[in-house]
C-alpha cells in the first residue's frame, strides 16, 4: 500500500514500506509550503514552484533535478524522460522531465510541467502506467484538452490531475484553467475530501478513473 499525499500544485508525497519520494515541492506561490521528510526527491525542473528540496529533506535522503536516464536509489528504479515546459521544443520556458517508478508494486508517472503532447516514442518509453499526476491548468503546461488526450495516451489507471487554479494561489496562477474545467463532460470522476489517498496495486480500478484531491 501507498500512502499519497497532494501538498497543493503539482507536490506530491508518497510513502510506500520503506521509502518515501516527495515530487515537485514548491515555495513562494500563496499555498503553506510541504514539509515531509523524504527519501527521494525528484523535481521536474528548476522553477520554483517544483524545486524546493529543502522543507522536504528531513532524512538523508537523494535528489533529482531536470534528470534523464535511469538511476536505482535506495532500491528504487527512477527514470526521467526528455520533454518540454512549452510547444515550441523548450525555446520558451526550458526542458521538463517526465518522472516514473514503481514503489511496492504501484507504477507512478508525473509529468511535471509538460507542455505538449506526447510522440510516440515518448509513450514507449514511459510505458506501463498505472498512476498518473497530470497538468490540466494550460497557461503555463498543457491545459483541459490536450491533458485529455495525453491521458488518453498513456491509459493510465488511475489519473490525478494536477497544476490547476485553486484558492490561495498566487496572482501568478490567475490565468490557470480550473480541474473543473478538465473533468467537464467526463463520468469517471472520484471527489476525495482531504488530500490524502491509499493506493493498492490490487485496487487498482480496470478501466480509467480520474480522482480529484482537495486540500484542507
Amino acid at each position: 500500500m501507498v500512502k499519497l499525499v497532494w501538498y497543493g500544485h503539482a507536490c506530491f508525497e508518497l510513502q510506500g514500506k520503506n521509502i518515501t519520494i516527495v515530487i515537485d515541492p514548491f515555495k513562494g506561490i500563496g499555498i503553506p509550503e510541504p514539509k515531509a521528510a523524504a527519501d527521494i526527491v525528484l523535481c521536474t525542473h528548476s522553477h520554483q514552484d517544483h524545486n524546493n528540496v529543502k522543507p522536504v529533506m528531513a532524512k538523508q535522503g537523494e535528489t533529482l533535478e531536470d534528470f534523464e536516464g535511469s538511476k536505482k536509489i535506495k532500491g528504487i528504479a527512477v527514470r526521467g524522460i526528455a520533454s518540454f515546459h512549452d510547444d515550441t521544443k523548450g525555446s520558451k520556458r526550458g526542458k521538463n522531465s517526465i518522472y516514473t517508478f514503481n514503489l511496492d508494486g504501484v507504477q507512478f508517472c508525473h509529468l511535471g510541467d509538460l507542455g505538449h503532447e506526447l510522440s510516440d516514442q515518448t509513450v514507449e518509453e514511459i510505458g506501463k502506467v498505472d498512476v498518473l499526476f497530470v497538468p490540466v491548468g494550460g497557461y503555463f503546461t498543457i491545459g483541459p484538452d490536450t491533458a485529455t488526450r495525453v491521458c488518453e495516451q498513456l491509459k493510465p489507471n488511475l489519473i490525478i490531475p494536477m497544476h490547476y487554479k485553486m484558492p490561495k494561489l498566487a496572482s501568478t496562477f490567475d490565468l490557470l484553467k480550473t480541474v473543473d474545467d478538465f473533468v467537464e463532460g467526463k463520468n469517471n470522476i472520484d471527489r476525495v475530501t482531504g488530500p490524502v489517498v491509499k493506493i493498492e496495486e490490487s485496487n487498482l480500478p480496470k478501466e480509467p478513473r480520474i480522482l480529484v484531491l482537495s486540500l484542507k
